[in-house]
Formats: structure tokens, C-alpha cells, sequence
């Protein structure tokens, strides 16, 4: 009997729909209160992820979720970045 790998599953913050990890980016509020963005999904620290759709970025930044699930504001600055990034 061949074990199936359990493939790990992140919740959107703009359309609450459940992804694979991989095919989501992950925003991380690192130990020292910095937020980037992680290309890697290892970094240390709070993460919170969106999907790879203009869209739901935006839609998470307007509703603040993001701000909310790292438990600090966002710089304009960071945002914009983002959204460069996708």
C-alpha cells in the first residue's frame, strides 16, 4: 500500500479560498517587526498568505487583513512593493 503525501493546504486573505502553499506568496512580519515578502516560505516569523492575483492583494490590503493577521500596520511603501512583486 503506497502512502499518499498530505500536500499542505493556506487560506487566502483576499478570497478565502484554500490553496496549496506553493501557489500562494506568503507575507512575513520577521522577529524584528520588518515585513517582506517570502520567496522562499521559510523565513522566520508571522506569515500570512495571499494568492498570486492582483485582486486579492488588493482586496486583502483594503480590508486590512493583512495588517491584521501580521498584527502590525503596513507601510503604502511595502504595499506598493507587493503588488510590483506579483
Amino acid at each position: 500500500m503506497e502512502k499518499i503525501k498530505k500536500v499542505p493546504m493556506r487560506k487566502c486573505l483576499g478570497c478565502n479560498g484554500s490553496f496549496p502553499k506553493k501557489e500562494l506568496v506568503r507575507v512575513v512580519r520577521t522577529p524584528e517587526n520588518n515585513v517582506i515578502v517570502d520567496k522562499t516560505g521559510k523565513a522566520n516569523g508571522r506569515g500570512a498568505y495571499v494568492c498570486k492575483s492582483k485582486e486579492c492583494l488588493k482586496k486583502a490590503i483594503k480590508s486590512k487583513r493583512i495588517s491584521h493577521s501580521l498584527e502590525v500596520e503596513i507601510p503604502d511603501m511595502l504595499m506598493e512593493e507587493l503588488l510590483k512583486e506579483l
